[in-house]
């Protein structure tokens, strides 16, 4: 659980003993396999994106069996059944957002991890209507980053705008880059990576990118489409200016440091777009599942002990992880 917000430095996280959680009406209740490690987790540890709740167990990319339901929940999942967990947690589905199918938008939404106990932890529960039916020949490790990494980038994606066959910039390459390139490369794009890490930069080529160079370097060609999952604010402006006419920039995270100032005729005329992601719908996370069981991206893994969370996070702090870090109990 997150005790003190803090730098990672300071050992945020702290073991303790809790008890089972009783699935409420609706929910099920999950026994963890395994839980991947999100950027979400590090800002919430870190105080970056302020806590909900006091000690809050971090966590929203759990693989895990259902052990139980709780009364009244009227769900096709049984006990045994493979599921996912993930950041969306519920929303109101009466606001005009939700009615509309902008769901991720809902003002009364509640997310794992951040408004209840989430996945670093051997048992989670969740609403039935938000989980997903997952395979049962897919280790669970390789299961846990399509949760919110794969998700999240999906949506961002979509929000990117890619034409078919376009030119993509991806600008920072962990967990959630490395599987989006594979859906953008199977989907026919070309694909650029930029990131300051020189193991990343050598798993993206190796996964089919076109190109691969430092953060702020040009990529070799004008961009249709980027998308920014590094929290770096001070990438804006440069992907905005490796855009092509009409190019969009979609800005995956949910924490970003401050975007410096942009001047118009370079960064924004000719119709270039500048865009934020939001979470995801249910929709989102079906869909990208679907292609995911299609494409089967290679997901890259480093897997942890689930007593070993600090480390994870620090390693993933430093750019130390390649791919997803993954929690195994």
């Amino acid at each position: 659980m997150v005790a003190r917000p803090g730098p990672i430095s300071t050992r945020p996280l702290e073991q303790a003993d809790l008890a089972v959680p009783v699935p409420m009406p609706g929910e099920v209740l999950v026994r963890v396999e395994a839980c991947a490690v999100c950027r979400t987790d590090l800002h919430l540890a870190e105080g970056d994106l302020p806590p909900r709740r006091p000690r809050t167990v971090p966590g929203h990319e759990v693989v895990g069996r259902v052990v139980g339901l709780g009364p009244g929940t009227a769900s096709s999942l049984q006990p045994g059944d493979r599921v996912g967990v993930a950041w969306l947690r519920s929303t109101c589905g009466r606001c005009p957002y939700c009615l509309r199918g902008a769901e991720n938008l809902c003002p009364s939404s509640t997310y794992t991890g951040w408004d209840v106990d989430g996945g670093y932890a051997e048992y989670v529960a969740a609403p039935a209507d938000y989980v997903y039916p997952l395979p049962g020949d897919m280790p669970a490790p390789e299961l846990a980053p399509l949760l919110c990494a794969g998700i999240i980038g999906y949506r961002a994606l979509l929000r990117a705008e890619l034409p078919p066959g376009g030119r993509l910039g991806i600008y920072g390459f962990g967990a959630s880059a490395h599987l989006t390139a594979q859906v953008a490369i199977a989907e026919g794009a070309t694909v650029h990576v930029m990131t300051r890490s020189a193991a990343a930069r050598e798993l993206a080529l190796k996964l089919g990118a076109a190109s691969a160079s430092g953060s702020d370097d040009p990529p070799p060609e004008p961009l249709d489409a980027a998308i920014l999952f590094a929290p770096v604010g001070d990438l804006v402006p440069v992907a905005l200016a490796a855009l092509d006419r009409g190019g969009t920039l979609a800005v995956a995270g949910i924490h970003l440091t401050d975007i410096p100032p942009l001047v118009y005729e370079r960064h924004l005329f000719q119709e270039r777009t500048l865009r934020s992601v939001t979470a995801n719908t249910r929709q989102d996370g079906r869909r990208f599942l679907e292609l995911a069981a299609i494409h089967r991206p290679r997901v890259t893994i480093t897997p942890y002990p689930f007593d070993a969370a600090d480390r994870a996070l620090s390693d993933l702090a430093a750019d130390r992880v390649e791919g997803a870090a993954v929690l195994l109990l």
